[in-house]
């Protein structure tokens, strides 16, 4: 389940599909409703869920600091896309014959020393996704899980560069 990136004009897409054995209301529940929403991603808070809304990136450091993040596409139960920094991520959630389908677009204007860090984190919490909708109710963030898909993601990031 590694991201593919691919060059286009206005820099690159990282996409990452995770198949799921549940519904689409199941899979929407965890993307968007607070206390699943951070079970698998603590760091992010629904605040106002519709297009044109506003997430927030709580930064868990004790100093109630946090960041607002735009919602620039939302139609329910299909899409939610926000602001990543100077980027943007985007969930894409379509029905499959056995669940549904989730598909994590991440655009990445210009690729950094920072880029293979945020998709082995993305990665990470869509296994904890997973995890979840699995009804195994994830613990901390897997440093060491996140440390090998580190080492995967810099490799492809890497290719994505020639």
């Amino acid at each position: 389940m590694l991201a593919t990136i691919h060059k286009n004009q206005t820099g690159y897409i990282a996409q990452i599909e995770c198949p799921l054995a549940h519904s689409i209301c199941e899979v929407w529940a965890v993307l968007t409703e607070n206390g699943k929403l951070q079970k698998w991603m603590s760091n992010l808070e629904m605040i106002e869920p519709k297009k044109n809304g506003k997430m927030r990136f709580n930064m868990n450091d004790g100093t109630d600091a946090f960041i607002d993040i735009a919602i620039t596409d939302y139609i329910e139960q299909e899409v939610l896309e926000f602001e990543w920094g100077k980027d943007s991520v985007r969930f894409e959630l379509s029905p499959t014959s056995d669940g549904s389908i989730l598909v994590l677009h991440e655009k990445i204007g210009q690729l950094t020393d920072h880029t293979p860090k945020d998709l082995a984190g993305w990665h990470i919490c869509l296994e904890l996704l997973s995890d979840l909708l699995n009804d195994t109710v994830p613990g901390e963030f897997p440093m060491e899980a996140w440390q090998k898909r580190l080492a995967e993601y810099t490799l492809l990031i890497h290719e994505a560069e020639k």
